[in-house]
């Protein structure tokens, strides 16, 4: 984990990688959830039996704005800004899920941080490459660069 003391420290660790998360299980019950949370009941979600007989993996698989919104639960293990008075998600310049993850699979990230810029109001734009890796795979599930704002 990559820990300062403000937010105006990280630009002393540009082109760092900040560290790999815990490894977290993406199971059917959180699928299952996050399809009730957005509407997204697509069969290749939800529907366990079809899968098992219509997708070539056999398994339902996760959706990939479920893999996209893990990353502040894995980012909070990355990253620590000890005198920050808050924080803000920005958005993302690129997003692109490039695996697909079966119901039972386990995920963690890894971040590398990009470019730290100074904002209005005592505060930094953090960019950050972020890696979405699967056990057992030899390439990520979803890759992204992502935007935060931490303000002193």
């Amino acid at each position: 984990m990559l820990t300062v003391k403000t937010p105006q420290d990280l630009k002393q660790h540009v082109g760092e990688e900040m560290g790999v998360s815990e490894w977290v299980t993406i199971d059917q019950q959180m699928i299952d959830k996050f399809a009730e949370a957005t509407g997204d009941h697509q069969w290749i979600h939800v529907d366990v039996e079809r899968a098992k007989r219509e997708l070539p993996i056999g398994n339902t698989i996760a959706h990939g704005y479920l893999t996209l919104s893990l990353l502040p639960r894995l980012g909070s293990q990355l990253m620590k800004i000890e005198t920050s008075s808050r924080g803000v998600n920005y958005g993302s310049n690129k997003v692109r899920f490039t695996g697909m993850v079966p119901a039972g699979s386990k995920v963690r990230m890894r971040s590398t941080l990009k470019a730290v810029e100074d904002v209005k109001g005592d505060g930094v734009r953090i960019i950050s490459d972020v890696a979405m890796e699967m056990e057992g795979s030899d390439r990520p599930v979803m890759v992204a660069e992502t935007i935060s704002i931490s303000y002193a």
